[in-house]
């Protein structure tokens, strides 16, 4: 248990990593969202949309670029806080304490567990909501005002008619993404604000030529009273893009657990694969297990060739480990699809290479 005590030597340690990943931390975010604010700035005048809309888009969703961000930062930040000691001799000095890589490693890797469990409650909570905010801007943008999110699901018009949808998500149709949209509404109004028709369907879907109802029921209402009429399937007639909706949809990485863990059982409840949405879910639930392991991989080249490297030298060995890290997972996840892996087992590999990668070295050279 001893190595686990914090000790003075930890807060040294510890504080000099923090430093160096708020740093690196900060001015990754700060560049993701600069390059976003260019973006949104070729948006202004289309339809109502100003400098301040583009400044509001880029501000509610700086929590999802600092959970994105992070862990890069995490590897550069925590090379460069150990070799920052390792340049200035302490690391040498700690070693001649007694002091086992190992051990100064679960110091760098204790202080960035702490910063990482308010990360994740960062990328669960304010994240999703910043761009489900920024989705709705999006979508007044591309569909000239007549689409919009709010607390009660997806609002459209179309002519006469209004549609709320309670929520949409993704679904592979023949290869490909396609939106269906859940829980559909469609009040059909007279030209003097009065309710003449009311459709309610339990999912409508676009199926490439034309938008069809599942389980639809009708009613309309006429000076004789009203009159319903259900059906399995029905063609809708409607000019809502699917197109729009499919680009301007939150897209599942950027959704919380309890979302994707709601998508996941909707698909599988009707006999379906739960596809990116099962993939995002476990990326998410693996995320603190990603960054501790990937913090833990960067610290042998603390000790080893960059005593005597540069702030350069070391800011490269980061940055090549975290950009290796980020194929490496893409590569895994991919692969699984392609050849059936559990989106589990495919979000674990990597983890777990790096992993058995970190317990060889500090076996070897404890």
């Amino acid at each position: 248990m001893g190595m686990f005590r914090v000790k003075r030597v930890d807060w040294l340690i510890g504080i000099t990593v923090l430093t160096s990943l708020l740093t690196v931390w900060l001015v990754l975010a700060g560049l993701d969202a600069v390059f976003q604010l260019l973006r949104q700035l070729g948006n202004i005048g289309k339809n109502g949309y100003t400098l301040s809309n583009a400044i509001v888009y880029v501000l509610v969703t700086i929590p999802r670029r600092l959970y994105e961000m992070f862990i890069f930062a995490t590897a550069i930040g925590g090379l460069l806080g150990l070799g920052g000691l390792a340049a200035s001799g302490e690391l040498t000095a700690l070693r001649t304490t007694g002091l086992s890589k190992l051990r100064i490693a679960v110091s760098a890797v204790g202080v960035v567990a702490v910063v990482t469990l308010g990360v994740v409650i960062l990328g669960e909570t304010a994240a999703p909501w910043g761009d489900q905010q920024a989705q709705a801007m999006d979508l007044r943008v591309r569909s000239s005002g007549s689409l919009g999110e709010t607390s009660s699901g997806l609002w459209a018009r179309d002519g006469d008619r209004f549609i709320n949808a309670k929520s949409s998500l993704l679904r592979q149709v023949d290869g490909h993404d396609a939106v269906q949209l859940q829980d559909v509404r469609v009040f059909t109004m007279t030209a003097d604000g009065q309710l003449s028709r009311f459709d309610w369907a339990k999912t409508a879907e676009h199926n490439g030529k034309q938008w069809v109802f599942d389980q639809v029921r009708s009613t309309t209402l006429d000076e004789h009273g009203t009159h319903t009429t259900t059906a399995l399937n029905e063609q809708w007639v409607s000019r809502l893009d699917p197109n729009v909706l499919q680009e301007s949809l939150i897209q599942p990485q950027y959704l919380a657990m309890r979302d994707l863990r709601r998508n996941m059982n909707y698909l599988e409840g009707n006999g379906e694969s739960p596809g990116v949405y099962a993939i995002a879910f476990w990326g998410r639930a693996l995320y603190s297990l990603n960054v501790l392991v990937l913090v833990l991989c960067a610290m042998p080249f603390a000790f080893g060739a960059l005593r005597s490297g540069g702030l350069g030298k070391r800011m490269f060995m980061g940055m090549l480990l975290a950009i290796g890290w980020y194929f490496l997972q893409k590569a895994m996840v991919s692969f699984g699809t392609v050849y059936g892996i559990p989106p589990l087992v495919a979000n674990l590999l990597p983890a777990v290479i790096l992993a058995l990668a970190a317990w060889l070295y500090f076996r070897r050279h404890a």
